[in-house]
């Protein structure tokens, strides 16, 4: 039996070292599929960029058009993101036509239009479907983890999508799908989903919960 025992603490130790490996590795895999860090998507060029390599860094994710009302917001986002690209905060705009059609043109068209009458220098992503069968499974999966809280009144268009939204579906407020273009989610830095804004939230208020997150320990 002696000559047995120090095998026995061998076969042991592995077990251990098995079940921790084990452990770990499922914690791991647990924490990916609550972030967006499981995701890819997918370049202007078609190219496959994984989130995972925006790890650790707080992101603004937004659906976006070029002929809407909001399309304006350009300006806004674009000032926002030269204020804080060197805090460690990463703006992700994902061209959308299915909100009134208002995202016509191929991806390099969209990109033009943007660096021409925006002077946008953020990634921007293939055009993608952000609700429906055909959805983005990134998307799904920031509707999955937000809720639709209501237009915040600017007083203008907030009344008019309410309106439209209402006479096609009665309860459109019910559901945690996108409305209409310039939705914006933030990503903390542990790239789970922290708010939503729909899009007559104040520029000024994204801002805001933005420095908040990038103060944040990570």
């Amino acid at each position: 039996m002696k000559k047995y025992f120090p095998l026995f603490i061998v076969v042991l130790a592995a077990l251990g070292a098995l079940a921790f490996f084990i452990n770990h590795t499922s914690k791991k895999d647990k924490h990916m599929k609550e972030t967006v860090y499981q995701f890819s998507v997918k370049t202007r060029d078609g190219k496959e960029k994984s989130l995972k390599d925006y790890e650790g860094k707080v992101l603004l994710i937004v659906n976006t058009a070029t002929r809407c009302g909001f399309t304006p917001q350009y300006e806004g986002l674009e000032a926002m993101y030269e204020r804080l690209k060197g805090e460690g905060f990463e703006l992700l705009d994902f061209p959308c036509n299915q909100f009134g059609q208002q995202a016509p043109g191929s991806d390099e068209e969209i990109h033009s239009f943007c660096v021409l009458n925006y002077k946008t220098a953020f990634p921007q992503f293939a055009k993608v479907d952000v609700n429906g069968e055909g959805a983005d499974p990134l998307f799904k999966f920031l509707v999955t983890n937000t809720a639709f809280e209501g237009f915040p009144p600017d007083g203008k268009i907030a009344p008019i999508l309410e309106k439209m939204l209402g006479e096609a579906d009665p309860d459109y407020a019910k559901k945690p799908d996108i409305k209409w273009n310039f939705t914006k989610f933030l990503i903390g830095k542990d790239g789970r989903v922290t708010k939503r804004f729909e899009p007559t939230a104040p520029l000024e208020e994204v801002e805001k919960a933005v420095k908040e997150e990038i103060s944040k320990e990570k």
